[in-house]
């Protein structure tokens, strides 16, 4: 149980409280380290009782107004340092949803297409959302999804047999399918034979740029620090899908116009509609292949729930498969969870795979490094130590940018503020991590006596540093669990589920821009000053709080910068 809980129980406990509260961090910690409104008439009531009640924790009660502060006890907060320097960089992690099994699918590039930076966006949230519900105890598993058969693969193979590269070939037989009839009926044949699976020339050039997807993609991650327990076709989802949709005609599924094979979602939902799940060439469409996936999920990872990340341009296609499964597949309804966000847009405006105007992941990545390499060209660096630092401090920069806002709206990336060092940025939070690293190499840590007793204690105030290094275990159930979408609260008796990185770098920035102010004001090493240890063991409490956080977001901290 964490000091929150513990707070809330004894507020519940000693007030007879029933109903719901909100006990929440004032915005000046002047006010105390946590607080909660109550009516006028009662809150010196409420004061008096929990004063009299205190818990070894709470240091002083206080009424002011209507609110009712607690300030934590510097035992407390000193206690709170030796388990962050026991845990190291694991520090933060919960077991909220130990027994849990959640799969968590995203990125999904098609085979033809390339890794733009839509899919980037989508691995930066998916693979962080990931770390974070991992971070709270549950055993998780990512997935990727791709499609290796379908329209976009016909186009691509059709301009490949006619002699064009592969990284060129979806975006020339897009065009030719939109611009030209004849064209369009020669790949819709082509999708045909490419679905019967006959060995044949035109087979033989699909598994030749399948093999080349797979290499790309799988040196794509790595660059990215991802990786994958699974890997899923849409082959094998459209073949057991198409099974199930068709056992269950005239029972849940239609038959439409043309052969093909309906579900009407407004009959089970009113806000929903009418999709095709089988076309009139009885083919199985997205819909039937993702009834095919979420079988398969489940028989490969019995989970709790599966989560997929994706456009909020698919919101409406989630909106009635998800629907569609639980009603033919009754064991998954309820455990079905679509995690939609916005466009990564650059200042150019929007990017398509349609067209070819695609703005590669690893172009936007080699962007941001020669504007880093800009900023550290005067470093004494050598060589190899700055290709380094560039990756890592790019990534960084990147991922920062679309984890920083919750997820659902689109982000306007911006390079110059990005890579700032000022503050709100990827690279701010590495070099305050950088820095203090630094310290603790020059303190010697492996020499030092890291004295915690009570003597050292007798004149220490507590710092705004020790208020906040403690919160971080807090924000990381937020980011992961139960949500009121504050950073600043938890409301006793709320259930609503979020997933939300942004409250981490938030939390983040926040303990960087402290720790920056404790470090202009303090001379850390200091073997003249008594409490020169507890200010080391603090710095180090911040360099393992911050790599953690910033190792949830999926950002690496470089050794120099």
């Amino acid at each position: 149980m964490n000091i929150q809980e513990k707070i809330k129980d004894w507020i519940e406990e000693t007030l007879k409280i029933e109903e719901s509260f909100v006990l929440a961090h004032p915005k000046d910690i002047k006010n105390g380290d946590y607080s909660f409104f109550a009516s006028p008439k009662l809150a010196n009531e409420f004061g008096r009782a929990l004063s009299e009640n205190k818990i070894p924790e709470i240091e002083k009660v206080e009424v002011v107004g209507s609110f009712i502060n607690f300030y934590l006890s510097k035992k407390f907060f000193t206690e709170s340092i030796k388990e962050i320097l026991e845990k190291g960089e694991e520090c933060g992690q919960t077991d909220l949803l130990e027994g849990q099994k959640i799969i968590i699918e995203h990125t999904q590039p098609n085979p033809f297409k390339e890794f733009h930076i839509g899919h980037l966006m989508n691995n930066a949230i998916g693979e962080s959302v990931a770390r974070i519900i991992k971070a709270n105890g549950a055993d998780v598993k990512t997935a990727s999804y791709h499609g290796d058969k379908g329209l976009h693969v016909a186009k691509a193979v059709w301009a490949m047999n006619k002699g064009i590269e592969y990284e060129k070939a979806y975006a020339y037989g897009n065009k030719a399918y939109e611009e030209d009839e004849n064209t369009k009926q020669e790949i819709i044949a082509l999708n045909k034979t490419i679905y019967d699976g006959k060995i044949t020339e035109i087979w033989k050039i699909c598994n030749d740029g399948f093999n080349k997807f797979k290499n790309y993609f799988l040196t794509i991650c790595r660059r990215l620090d991802t990786t994958f327990d699974y890997q899923f076709w849409e082959t094998a989802s459209g073949e057991v899908g198409k099974k199930i949709v068709l056992e269950n005609v005239g029972k849940i599924f239609e038959n439409g116009e043309g052969g093909a094979v309906i579900f009407k979602g407004e009959n089970f939902e009113p806000k929903t509609h009418t999709r095709v799940f089988i076309n009139s060439e009885g083919l199985p469409t997205y819909e039937a292949k993702e009834v095919g996936l979420a079988k398969i999920k489940k028989e490969l990872f019995a989970y709790n729930q599966s989560i997929t990340v994706t456009g909020n341009e698919q919101d409406s296609f989630f909106d009635v498969t998800e629907i569609a499964i639980g009603e033919v597949l009754p064991e998954l309804k309820g455990k079905l969870k679509h995690l939609s966000h916005g466009m990564l847009r650059l200042p150019t405006g929007k990017m398509s795979s349609r067209t070819g105007d695609v703005i590669t992941t690893e172009s936007l990545i080699d962007q941001v490094k020669e504007k880093v390499r800009e900023k550290i060209a005067e470093r004494n660096l050598s060589e190899e130590e700055k290709e380094e630092i560039l990756e890592v401090v790019a990534i960084g920069a990147i991922k920062y940018s679309i984890l920083r806002q919750a997820i659902g709206g689109d982000i306007i990336f911006d390079f110059d503020k990005s890579i700032s060092f000022e503050g709100d940025s990827g690279p701010y939070l590495q070099y305050a991590c950088v820095r203090a690293n630094s310290i603790l190499e020059k303190a010697d840590m492996s020499r030092l006596n890291l004295d915690m007793s009570e003597a050292v204690f007798d004149t220490w105030e507590t710092t705004e540093l020790e208020k906040y290094l403690y919160r971080f275990t807090e924000v990381v159930e937020r980011a992961g669990t139960h949500s009121t979408g504050s950073i600043n609260s938890l409301q006793a008796g709320s259930g609503q589920v979020e997933y939300a990185p942004h409250h981490i770098v938030t939390y983040l920035t926040e303990l960087a821009s402290i720790f920056n102010s404790f470090y202009a004001k303090e001379k850390i090493i200091d073997p003249s000053d008594g409490a020169s240890p507890y200010k080391i063991a603090l710095t180090q409490a911040v360099a393992y709080t911050l790599k953690s956080g910033l190792r949830l977001l999926g950002i690496k901290v470089p050794d120099k910068m």
